[in-house]
């Protein structure tokens, strides 16, 4: 028997590998135009005699373009380049939590290698409708504003809009920040934008020890051009390696914007005809098809979720722009941040008037909805109130003076230091306070104080409260008799103190 094995080894041609080769035609700043390979579809790797490698882009007519991944060598018209019919496919795993990687996984913090558990393609399609289910869970993004007024739900796609440093980039790393003591991955992409940029976001989550929850992808804007347009595909893929293991992520991209000039830059340089503001007809496709991956799975999936904090940077409010009515039109919802909010001191400058969350309402907790009943639609009533009280001359009807009281009271309450996110049950009890008047009687600066000690008063003196109020969602009369104790309690000894 060992000897016709033998006889077969010796006998049996030697393995060998099937490809396709093209030749080089011209090169084109990252963008390769080559011959041959017909066989090739969008989004394969292809490989360069020097060693460098590229990602097929799109054909005209016997010519296929490649946009350039990494670069081995200077490439020269009449290399050839090989096609092994290979997706791009890049390293997932938890090693990659804590790590900061490029737009191609590779690690960029000098912290060594990566071992990878697996390997995912990055262009995938989105997951069906039978395989998702409704939302259920919110997401605990820790800036009162949000969470009372524009909930968002795990598995939701929720835009944030406005104009350059308002505070847009704040509310989405608060928000990973908040997720320290829970169980959600956080994944934050950034597109474009300047190293020091980049560095402040990865100092800020060392500092508040958020990093090992967290994978930072770069795709700075001294990166190469593939890196910046593969940056948020590599981030959403990492996600969904999560995702698919039954845990809750959330993405954050930093912005998209940027991801849209640097697709038209692609775009043009492949000769595409240019459309509306120059970006190509495509554009919607790619982001659509990109933030469709975003949803919650259904329990045979092992019910995971991903959530989408896409960003977008307008010019000047003005919210009609090509890639800002694109991202509106196919998110669950957007924060919109306003400037002359903003000027005015009141921050986050999240606008109510022009912010909505249409899906994030169905997974918010009991207790938080009870106490934000009518907390948007008095809230831009007494914005309403206090622009004509500025303008009328005469005195105001004690009625129009108390809402003008209140709605101090709500933006005190709203007005938030960054990088300071709250817990849930915190702002609960803080909404509570305003629906029972108690903060209506009290100056900004007391309402600050009030917020920064009454949970710590309550942890201390009843910690089951919260407890129970985490564990129930909810707030039972047996709840509210404790909290209106404790107010009274609270206030009592803050009396006694002044005294």
């Amino acid at each position: 028997m060992s000897e016709l094995k033998k006889t077969i080894e010796s006998v049996r041609p030697p393995s060998f590998e099937i490809r396709e080769t093209g030749v080089v035609e011209s090169v084109r700043k990252f963008i390769v135009f080559a011959s041959g390979m017909p066989s090739c579809i969008n989004g394969q790797i292809v490989d360069f005699q020097n060693g460098s490698r590229g990602i097929v882009m799109g054909f005209k007519e016997d010519q296929v373009q490649i946009l350039l991944i990494s670069l081995g060598g200077e490439i020269r018209n009449g290399d050839e380049i090989y096609n092994r019919a290979e997706a791009l496919q890049l390293p997932v795993g938890e090693a990659f939590l804590g790590r900061i990687v490029s737009g191609i996984c590779e690690p960029v913090d000098e912290k060594g290698l990566i071992h990878p558990t697996d390997y995912f393609p990055v262009f995938r399609d989105a997951p069906g409708i039978m395989d998702r289910v409704p939302v259920e869970k919110t997401l605990e993004t820790g800036t009162i504003a949000i969470d009372a007024g524009i909930p968002i739900a795990l598995g939701q796609r929720q835009l944030v809009i406005g104009d350059r440093l308002t505070g847009k980039t704040t509310i989405a790393v608060d928000a990973i920040l908040n997720q320290k003591h829970t169980d959600v991955v956080c994944i934050y992409c950034c597109i474009g934008k300047p190293y020091a940029s980049l560095l402040r976001v990865v100092q800020l989550l060392s500092e508040r020890d958020a990093m090992p929850h967290t994978i930072v992808v770069s795709g700075i804007s001294s990166a190469p051009v593939a890196e910046q347009y593969l940056a948020p595909y590599t981030a959403c893929m990492l996600g969904e390696y999560f995702m698919q293991k039954g845990r809750d992520v959330l993405v954050v991209f930093d912005d998209f914007s940027k991801h849209a000039w640097v697709y038209r830059q692609i775009s043009l340089l492949l000769e595409r005809a240019p459309g509306r503001e120059a970006y190509p007809g495509d554009i919607f496709y790619i982001h659509s098809q990109l933030v469709e991956r975003a949803g919650y799975l259904k329990p045979e999936l092992k019910g995971g979720s991903m959530t989408f904090l896409p960003i977008v940077e307008i010019l000047q409010g003005d919210v009609t722009g090509y890639i800002s009515t694109n991202l509106i039109s196919m998110t669950d919802g957007q924060i919109y941040f306003n400037t002359g909010l903003f000027n005015k001191g009141v921050r986050p400058a999240v606008d109510f008037g022009l912010s909505v969350s249409r899906i994030g309402s169905k997974a918010q907790w009991a207790a938080m909805k009870e106490v934000t009943k009518s907390l948007r639609i008095d809230y831009l009533q007494y914005q309403e109130l206090l622009q004509m009280s500025q303008i009328r001359t005469s005195g105001l009807s004690k009625a129009a003076e108390a809402r003008l009281k209140r709605g101090a009271a709500m933006t005190a309450i709203l007005k938030q230091d960054k990088n300071a996110p709250a817990t849930m049950e915190q702002e609960i009890f803080i909404l509570y306070a305003l629906n029972k008047g108690i903060l209506d009687l009290l100056s900004e600066e007391q309402i600050k104080q009030f917020k920064q000690e009454f949970y710590s008063f309550v942890l201390a003196s009843e910690p089951g409260l919260i407890q129970l109020l985490r564990k129930e969602r909810a707030l039972t009369q047996e709840m509210k008799d404790k909290l209106n104790q404790k107010l009274k309690e609270y206030l009592e000894q803050k009396t006694t103190t002044i005294r």
